[in-house]
């Protein structure tokens, strides 16, 4: 599993002016993103709907390990291919642009990828301070480093 949280995924939804109550599943994986929704009253309760909600979420967690494992380590995948919405031509890298409460505008180059243990972990270059070119430069070269390509 991603996360050490027992409940990784999972939310508790009491909506007691519409009569719902039970535990919702929202993944995402592979640009793939299962969910559904476990109502208390459907499988018994709130105790065994969470239970039915983790069977649920442990079955798409370890299908998709399964798929990704290489060497009895699991790989985790950080955004692998290019978008549409990609600008700067490289997996990971964009360019932000800040503004502050005084109406200073900020810009920098920003790397971004997934740790082994799932967190995201991103690491911006100032423009200002380096230059366009090398906060770039930078930020595609942290991002290549961290990903391991």
């Amino acid at each position: 599993m991603s996360s050490s949280d027992p409940n990784y995924g999972i939310s508790r939804l009491d909506q007691d002016s519409v009569g719902t109550h039970g535990w919702q599943v929202r993944i995402q994986r592979r640009s793939v993103r299962y969910g559904r929704f476990f109502s208390d009253s459907e499988w018994g309760g709130k105790l065994k709907s969470l239970e039915v909600a983790k069977r649920f979420r442990d079955r798409i967690v370890a299908g998709q390990e399964r798929r990704n494992r290489l060497s009895d380590r699991l790989v985790v995948r950080s955004h692998q291919q290019i978008t549409r919405r990609n600008s700067s031509g490289v997996i990971g890298v964009t360019r932000i642009s800040q503004k502050s409460a005084k109406g200073d505008e900020y810009h920098f180059w920003q790397a971004s990828w997934t740790r082994p243990d799932g967190k995201r972990k991103t690491v911006r270059y100032s423009v200002l301070k380096l230059g366009e070119d090398e906060a770039f430069r930078l930020a595609c070269e942290a991002r290549a480093e961290a990903v391991g390509s």
